[in-house]
């Protein structure tokens, strides 16, 4: 009960971000989006399964190490948690796919970076965020599509 307990605090955080701002489905839908833009209904099922992995990497390293040993780790995940959720904002409140587009070179940046502490850690651990970094490359290429088809 305790391992799953860690677990899920290291997991809900994540959705704190679709939880306090609304994505804005019909702005969404209003914008040019280029023809690899995926149906709104595939971003809530990726990040889902992308916030699970996550929540897994983090397990793996911190039930190993001691929280006061992973300061760079815990600098670059920090980083990389605030960037992450501040799109939502960025994009469906503020409506600023410019701003959205910086935030999301930021996901993307810190997600290497978060990769390259987990693998000093556990390679697992590290093996299991490759598939967010995949994602977050993904989406660099389609908010600067979208950025561009909406000047």
């Amino acid at each position: 009960m305790k391992k799953i307990f860690k677990f899920l605090i290291l997991l809900l955080p994540w959705f704190l971000g679709g939880l306090i701002f609304k994505t804005d489905t019909i702005y969404y839908k209003s914008l040019n989006k280029p023809f690899f833009a995926p149906p709104s209904i595939i971003f809530p099922i990726v990040w889902t399964v992308l916030y699970i992995l996550i929540a897994i990497s983090l397990y793996l390293i911190y039930k190993d190490n001691n929280y006061k040993n992973t300061k760079d780790l815990n600098k670059s995940l920090l980083i990389n948690y605030f960037s992450n959720q501040v799109f939502t904002f960025l994009f469906f409140i503020v409506k600023s796919p410019f701003l959205a587009l910086v935030d999301t070179i930021i996901v993307l940046i810190s997600s290497l970076y978060l990769y390259s502490e987990a693998k000093t850690y556990n390679k697992t651990s590290s093996k299991l965020l490759i598939p967010y970094i995949i994602w977050n490359i993904f989406a660099s290429i389609l908010i600067i599509s979208i950025f561009f088809l909406n000047i």
